[in-house]
């Protein structure tokens, strides 16, 4: 197999996920996103959608987006844990709540970035709407005020279980403080659960 890896929340979340399963010395190759390697015909054909992290397995066939490629490697990494889970109900609950916090979250926090702070680097590469840009952030915002509400009492987003939603969404909140998007106080229930992310081992892959 082959990763490929860059700089940005989405291949860090597969090499925290990765970390936390037990999963290691798998070859890698760094795309430079900045200097837009990720959009030469090489990457491209790999990848049409121009985007990093992917997967290259011994096949031949490339995976991309990150709940595939973990999805992926959960299933064949070593036995013992997961982080989708054990049975049915386990593993549709953890989809259920990486699919909420993708696309109210994730998806507005990220299109926030990209038309104002990333706006030079990403308005070549993709339909970039710069008056959206403040909307979009308040819109994360709000869902995170949302979660914060859902999660009070828990260890994790889905109770006592780690799992790729916390993952996923710890390092783009991470990234977004980075980048003008900073957590808020005020929702106590997911400063605290930040800490305790941060405070892993795999936050700093």
């Amino acid at each position: 197999m082959l990763f490929y890896d860059s700089v940005g929340p989405n291949p860090k979340a597969v090499r925290m996920f990765m970390a936390e399963r037990g999963i290691s010395g798998l070859p890698v190759q760094t795309v430079d996103i900045r200097g837009g390697e990720n959009r030469q015909p090489d990457y491209m054909a790999k990848n049409p959608a121009g985007q990093t992290p992917a997967l290259q397995l011994d096949s031949g066939l490339v995976l991309t987006e990150i709940t595939a490629i973990c999805e992926y490697l959960d299933e064949i990494g070593p036995a013992g844990t997961t982080l989708i889970g054990r049975t049915p109900e386990e593993r549709a609950e953890t989809r259920m709540w990486t699919r909420r916090i993708d696309l109210n979250i994730l998806e507005p926090l990220g299109a926030g970035f990209r038309f104002s702070e990333g706006l030079a680097m990403f308005r070549s590469r993709v339909h970039c709407i710069p008056q959206a840009a403040d909307d979009l952030k308040q819109i994360a915002q709000e869902r995170l005020r949302w979660l914060d509400g859902l999660i009070r009492g828990r260890t994790f987003i889905a109770g006592e279980r780690l799992t790729l939603a916390d993952i996923t969404l710890f390092c783009f909140l991470e990234f977004g403080a980075r980048v003008g998007q900073p957590l808020n106080p005020e929702n106590q229930a997911i400063m605290a659960w930040y800490e305790r992310m941060k405070a892993r081992p795999s936050a700093a892959a």
